[in-house]
């Protein structure tokens, strides 16, 4: 029977104020991450948005990973129709040596059609590119010399001089929210994300184990299916409430900015005006450390996840509100891993 695991996830969403502090203090909480015993942490990737403030995930993730020892350090997701993908290859096997085998590849084709634009990508055609761009980085990944012919991307000869620690390449991740999306995944061994509600969620862990099921996947192997949380905790639960209430404001504020400056909505993904409707969907958890532990081990049965993802860190919050909640979950995160409440 597999156990649960925990992570963290983070947009590095920017409210203002100084930038270089901002990334000092996420800097900061990485050391705590992995003080903590969190799997790994997963960071976005924006562009032209408060939303994001760490537009190179490669660049925030080579920083990261000379701030932490075990912690696992991954983009949730590389956005491939922005990057070539020879470019992104050679990063990604730099960043799985200097991180020393602990990077976790999250791919996707970027969810802004308005971020997209900026790089000159037409949203029609990127899906097509993901794909094209995925298949040339993996073949890159287990070949000594790459040649590759495709629609949008062409290699001839390029000797592979860069290699990754793991093989034949990092763990691959996918951001999902459909029952459906969890079939490819499930066929090639992928871990996935979602930020659905608990019974979206369990729809999607069913589907995915019935595929590997079926496959023949060994069910003691089976990857990660995760969830994500905004989280806060406090010894008071008003106060964790009030700060939640307090933090989640200018972090909606920032998800929806460039949505609303180009009278557009979020693809597949909204966000109420109050986390107290997060609260009511479980979507979002504050509270004691005894009442956020009890909720957890609620939402972990009754989703069927085997990973739960953290947000710790959104908004206007400090470092030392952050901490804190950082700390009081590291005190139930064992009872949790055994599979038990308060």
């Amino acid at each position: 029977m597999q156990g649960i695991e925990f992570g963290v996830f983070d947009h590095l969403d920017y409210g203002g104020g100084d930038l270089g502090e901002l990334y000092r203090t996420r800097l900061a909480l990485i050391e705590v991450y992995d003080a903590a015993g969190f799997r790994a942490y997963h960071q976005a990737e924006h562009h032209g948005t408060d939303l994001g403030a760490a537009p190179s995930p490669a660049l925030f993730l080579a920083a990261a990973a000379q701030r932490s020892r075990r912690l696992r350090l991954g983009a949730m997701v590389f956005c491939l129709p922005l990057y070539h993908p020879v470019r992104l290859l050679e990063e990604v096997c730099m960043l799985d040596q200097i991180s020393d085998g602990r990077l976790e590849l999250g791919v996707g084709r970027g969810i802004s059609p308005i971020e997209g634009d900026f790089f000159d990508v037409d949203a029609s055609e990127a899906p097509a590119m993901y794909r094209e761009a995925l298949e040339l980085i993996l073949a890159g990944l287990t070949a000594d010399e790459l040649d590759f012919k495709g629609d949008y991307y062409r290699v001839e000869g390029m000797p592979m001089v860069l290699t990754p620690r793991q093989r034949p390449h990092p763990p691959l991740w996918l951001g999902i929210g459909l029952p459906d999306s969890a079939v490819w995944p499930a066929e090639n061994a992928i871990n996935v994300i979602s930020n659905q509600t608990v019974d979206r969620v369990r729809a999607i862990a069913d589907r995915y184990r019935q595929v590997w099921a079926e496959r023949g996947g060994d069910a003691a192997a089976l990857p990660l299916i995760g969830m994500t949380r905004h989280l806060v905790i406090a010894e008071d639960r008003d106060e964790a409430l009030a700060l939640a209430r307090r933090a989640y404001l200018p972090w909606r504020a920032a998800f929806y900015r460039l949505w609303d400056r180009h009278g557009m909505s979020p693809v597949g993904i909204s966000f109420p005006e109050s986390i107290d409707e997060l609260f009511e969907t479980g979507q979002a958890i504050a509270g004691t450390p005894g009442e956020v532990a009890d909720e957890i081990a609620g939402q972990i049965a009754d989703s069927g996840i085997n990973y739960f993802l953290c947000r710790f860190a959104f908004g206007d919050m400090s470092l030392a509100e952050a901490r804190r909640s950082v700390d009081l979950f590291a005190s139930i995160m064992p009872a949790l891993k055994a599979g038990e409440g308060t």
